[in-house]
Formats: C-alpha cells, sequence, structure tokens
C-alpha cells in the first residue's frame, strides 16, 4: 500500500476514502512510513507531529462512518511550510533561525486553520531559508532540502521543503506562500504545479500589522502534481475573510474551470521579460511547449512588455521591498525580549544581513521611488492584458543549482555571462508579486540531464479562472505524471 498510495493525487485519494475503499488512518500510516523511510535523505520535513495526525486521522475515520459531511480535504494528509506559517504548539523557526528552535506559536495560519476546516490533516512543517528570502532551500539550522530528481541538486525555495515533498511522494498536497515566487520557483524545479492565486483570493492574516502583505503582495498556495488537485486546494483555501482588509467575496467555480477550452485565446508569449538572460535548455524546452497551446486552438504571439530597466535594478528594488515587513518582525521580537540581530546576528545569512542593515536606512522618498518603479511593471504587465488573455515565460532563468554544505546555498551569479543576483535574480517571479496577478508554474519538461523546467502562466487580474482553465488544457496535451518515476527510484542513502 505503501507505494500504491505514494503518487496518488488528492482527488484519487479523496474518491477512495469517499467510496470507503481507503480510510483515513490507512493513509495517515502509509504517509508517516514514507516519510521517515524516505525524509532522512531529502530534508523536507523538519517537524513532524505523528501522534496529533493519527488522532486526527482516527478521528476522520469515526465521521466518515457515522455518516457525517465531510470536506473537500477530508482525511488527506498536508504538510505546512515553516516560515511564517502556524499551528498551536508546533515549532516555528522563521527559516531556520537558530535562536528560533525551540520556539512554539499559540495561533493558527489561515493554511492550518482553513485545512483543517476541510478535513486535511496537517503532519508536520517542511523547510524554507531563512525568512524566506532567497529562491533557494537552505539554512543554517536544518541544512538544504535536496531536489528528489537528483540529490546534489536544490529543491528550490523558499517553499522548497514542501515541493520536495510532494514530488517525493510523501504528500499529495502541501504548502507554499509566495513572496517573490516562493509556490512557482520549487514548483518549477521539483515538476509540480505551483499555483499562486490573485491577491485576496486566498485570505492574509497577519498581525499586528493587517496591511503587512502588500509591499510586496505576499500570498499563500499549495504545491500539487495535477492541476485538479490545486483547484481543489483553492476550493477549501479560498474565501472572504473580515481580518483581511483585501479579502475577496466572490467564489469562482474553480473545479469548473478546468473543463473550459482555450479555443480562440490569445496568448502573449515573452522568453526573458525582455531583461533576464535565460539558460538556452530553458528557453527550448519553454519555447516547445507554449506552441502546444496552438493545438489546443489559441494564437500564441512573441510580445515585448516595454521594460526597459536593468534586471539587477529590478530584483534589488524586490530585496528593498521586502525589507519594512522584515524590520518589522525584528523589531516586535525586540518588544518580546528576543534580539536577534544584537543578540544572535550569526543566525542570519551575510547576504540577508547586508539588505537589513540597508532597511534601516531606507527614508520615505526611497520608498515612493520604489512604489513607483514597482508601478512601472505594473503598467507593463496590464498592457499585455489590454491585448491578450495570458502571459506565458519561463518560471526561471536556470535549471537547479547544487547545494552547497555551508546552510547558504545561493543561486547562480552570472548567465550567459550576465550578473544576476543570487538570490533572486534568477527568478522570474517576481513580478507578479509587485503586480498581483495570478501566476502558476506547471511542468513543461525534462532537461538532458533529467532536470525538470518550469513554465509560468500569468493571468489578468483576479484571472485565476484562466489560469486554470490554460493550466488544465497543457496537462491534458503533455501530461507529467511519468517524470515521478525518477523521484520515486532514486536512492535513499
Amino acid at each position: 500500500m505503501l507505494n500504491e498510495l505514494a503518487y496518488m493525487t488528492v482527488a484519487e485519494l479523496s474518491a477512495k476514502i469517499r467510496r470507503r475503499e481507503l480510510s483515513p488512518v490507512e493513509l495517515m500510516e502509509a504517509t508517516i512510513r514514507r516519510i521517515e523511510q524516505r525524509n532522512p535523505s531529502l530534508n523536507a520535513f523538519v517537524f513532524t507531529a505523528y501522534e496529533e495526525a493519527r488522532a486526527r486521522a482516527a478521528e476522520a475515520e469515526k465521521q466518515q462512518m457515522s455518516g457525517q459531511e465531510i470536506g473537500p480535504l477530508h482525511g488527506i494528509p498536508t504538510g505546512m511550510k515553516d516560515l511564517f506559517d502556524f499551528k498551536p504548539g508546533w515549532t516555528s523557526t522563521f527559516g531556520g533561525i537558530r535562536a528560533f528552535k525551540n520556539h512554539k506559536a499559540d495561533f493558527y495560519c489561515v493554511y492550518a486553520e482553513r485545512v483543517e476546516k476541510a478535513g486535511g490533516i496537517l503532519v508536520g512543517k517542511t523547510n524554507s531559508p531563512v525568512m524566506g528570502f532567497r529562491g533557494t532551500c537552505d539554512n543554517p539550522l536544518f541544512g538544504p532540502t535536496r531536489n528528489p530528481f537528483n540529490l546534489a541538486k536544490n529543491s528550490g525555495g523558499s517553499s522548497g521543503g514542501s515541493a520536495a515533498a510532494v514530488a517525493d511522494g510523501l504528500l499529495p498536497i502541501a504548502e507554499g506562500t509566495d513572496g517573490g515566487g516562493s509556490i512557482r520557483v520549487p514548483a518549477s524545479w521539483c515538476g509540480l504545479y505551483g499555483y499562486k492565486a490573485s491577491y485576496g483570493r486566498i485570505p492574509s492574516v497577519t498581525r499586528p500589522n493587517a496591511f503587512a502583505g502588500t509591499l510586496p503582495f505576499l500570498f499563500e498556495g499549495t504545491l500539487t502534481r495535477s492541476v485538479e488537485d490545486a483547484a481543489i486546494g483553492l476550493t477549501a483555501l479560498s474565501g472572504y475573510d473580515a481580518r483581511d482588509p483585501f479579502s475577496l467575496e466572490d467564489t469562482p467555480d474553480f473545479m469548473a474551470a478546468l473543463r473550459r477550452s482555450v479555443k480562440g485565446w490569445r496568448i502573449a508569449y515573452s522568453p526573458n521579460f525582455d531583461v533576464y538572460p535565460v539558460d538556452s535548455k530553458v528557453s527550448e524546452i519553454v519555447g516547445n511547449a507554449v506552441k502546444l497551446f496552438e493545438q489546443a486552438g489559441a494564437q500564441v504571439e512573441e510580445v515585448k512588455l516595454g521594460i526597459t530597466r536593468d534586471q539587477k535594478e529590478l530584483s534589488d528594488l524586490w530585496c528593498r521591498l521586502m525589507m519594512p515587513v522584515n524590520i518589522e518582525f525584528f523589531e516586535n521580537f525586540k518588544k518580546a525580549g528576543i534580539d536577534i540581530l544584537k543578540d544572535h546576528p550569526e543566525d542570519l545569512p551575510p547576504e540577508y544581513a547586508e539588505w537589513l542593515e540597508k532597511g534601516y536606512k531606507f527614508t520615505i522618498l526611497d520608498f515612493i521611488r520604489d512604489q513607483q518603479m514597482r508601478t512601472e511593471i505594473y503598467d507593463a504587465l496590464q498592457n499585455v492584458f489590454n491585448h491578450y488573455d495570458l502571459l506565458i515565460t519561463p518560471t526561471l532563468a536556470c535549471l537547479p543549482v547544487d547545494n552547497a554544505s555551508d546552510g547558504n546555498t545561493k543561486g547562480p551569479g552570472r548567465i550567459n555571462g550576465v550578473e544576476v543576483d543570487p538570490l533572486i535574480g534568477w527568478c522570474l517571479t517576481y513580478f507578479t508579486n509587485f503586480s498581483g496577478h495570478p501566476s502558476a508554474s506547471i511542468p513543461a519538461g525534462l532537461s538532458d540531464d533529467n532536470l525538470p523546467v518550469g513554465m509560468q502562466i500569468i493571468g489578468n487580474r483576479y484571472g485565476d479562472l484562466d489560469v486554470l482553465t490554460a493550466s488544465a488544457a497543457f496537462e491534458r496535451m503533455k501530461p507529467w505524471q511519468q517524470i515521478y518515476s525518477y523521484c520515486r527510484n532514486r536512492p535513499l542513502g
């Protein structure tokens, strides 16, 4: 049963549970056993709560047997990211900050709250880089999460533990959060479907600052092995929440979107967002993949967005925009008696510490100029959607990088001879964190050395249904389930 269940989707497992062909208890035991066997070589989970998960599985079985109404994730195991993601009594290290190795939260994040309401069962927390401030997954406390397609490579970040767990068949669905691509980046490197909804579609509840998730836009979301599973996750997670001042009230039918056609759609394709150097292996795979939409009746045209700023200037903009929420975090903990910057500076990667130091020196005028620059990207994207239904790009400019041995794995510093920021500058993802547009990374193919490459599908503002429709159409034309054989057969030592 262990191997039989490992690569079933949420939809398949849910159907078996509803038909009483599989009990939540059986599924949970198989999940725990697989994690115990495979996580030591993967380092996807950094905290587990097996006994709590077993108890919830037993309760889920009783609810079903008694005929009670069950939710869309009833009995489905899932994982929560170890960043700004909380469940009472669970350890939260904020991405492997050593000073927080025993820190416990006393409240729920939206993912944990809504997943449990939908019947899902949290098994543990997954690895993330310090404060999520990079596109790789590594930190000084837990070390790197290894890519299940090649253990020498990194899983991508910041939701890298969640991505590796889903790709390796430890879970069918896991949480990702996305402030610059942290759902889509590891989805690309781990061969998954990573969905980032429109801002406000899934509530973002942050306190003491309810407006913290707007600079840039921060998102909750999922990592799955199918588009249908992402739609199931959206159904469970979306919906109005009065605690979020930007929460959307409408409730789209995400499942119905999977059955629509893209015939007649106009699709814009940008191979590089005008300004990124992109590895030729990535360009070739994504360039071939986007042409498949023509087979579905869509018109695909290569476009220029009119972006003139250098990509290094724009990645620096992202780093600056992330600083206020990061500084607020450390200042709040200082009030609570934990001064990381003064007493534990060695817990922070030097690149991150350097940006924090700069952040404390930013002025109101700096902030205004950055918002103006951000507006340029918003306008460039919106101009595309004045003429096209979708915009498609590569998700990333490079293939997965090798893991470091010092807890500080970074991305490439140069691509095609051009200097890029090794933290985020190779990620074609953060533009939609500037703008709030829905976007997803979908598996486009494998490189010659069997490493996944992701294709980014971007929709108009609040056009989640369009992104899901196009994703489902692509999955029907180019299903990717067979690629997980590389993960299934990987070495465990």
